[in-house]
């Protein structure tokens, strides 16, 4: 499997008046295309701070972030925004969804953004709500819908452009023990069926073994990094 995302000596710091706070500290890592990843930590582990950096979301203070060959840390904030559009889809424990819009006016609004035909924005957005089972529910905002069907809409969102990439924060954080197997199987058959690359940041080990691999992040390093364990497989 090729190299999606390569980190190399990856360091981030932030200042706060006088001080330096170091999140990161000269991090290594390779997730290959395809693969099915779990981040674990403590809360200041540095987990969020990595998760930001790979979306895009920030860049590093030294070291390398390459994604799909390119060097992150050498891109401005436009081609940096147009990279995230491009090749990331986000997941979040919040969903984010926008409550006055619809699931498909949710599902559609990257491509509202790109600019796209509103035919062809619902046509697309459509699909994407058939993927996830929720095609009957186009119609509803988010406050007519269960925990889980609103994550299933920010999943189909994350979709809509076709990205190589989903990360996913604490995305079963919100949901029920049931629902949130419901919403792994989910990630699961996109990462096998469609082979996507899927990162999840999570805290409960119950979600990080639906992944192939663990990497555990302590202190701004890693300090555990190979295969789950006791991997969960769809059954279907």
């Amino acid at each position: 499997m090729a190299g999606l995302i390569r980190v190399e000596q990856l360091c981030k710091s932030y200042r706060s008046g006088d001080q330096t706070q170091e999140v990161l500290k000269g991090l290594d890592l390779q997730i290959n295309a395809g693969e099915l990843v779990a981040i674990m930590g403590q809360s200041g582990s540095g987990k969020s701070t990595l998760m930001n950096i790979l979306g895009c979301l920030d860049v590093p203070s030294a070291g390398r972030y390459l994604l799909d060959g390119q060097d992150v840390g050498r891109l401005d904030s436009d081609r940096l925004a147009q990279l995230r559009g491009r090749q990331i889809g986000f997941v979040f424990q919040g969903f984010n969804l926008l409550p006055r819009n619809n699931a498909l006016e949710n599902v559609a609004l990257p491509l509202l953004y790109a600019g796209v035909a509103k035919v062809e924005r619902h046509r697309r957005a459509m699909a994407m709500l058939e993927q996830v089972g929720l095609a009957d529910y186009a119609s509803r905002r988010p406050n007519q819908l269960s925990g889980g069907q609103q994550q299933r809409v920010a999943i189909a969102r994350a979709l809509i452009n076709q990205p190589q990439l989903i990360l996913a924060d604490e995305p079963t954080g919100n949901l029920d023990t049931q629902t949130s197997a419901e919403i792994m199987d989910l990630f699961q058959c996109l990462n096998r069926d469609r082979h996507i690359t899927v990162i999840l940041v999570t805290h409960a080990v119950e979600v990080a073994m639906y992944a192939s691999r663990l990497i555990r992040i302590s202190d701004g390093r890693v300090v555990n990094d190979g295969p789950t364990t006791q991997p969960i497989n769809n059954p279907s």
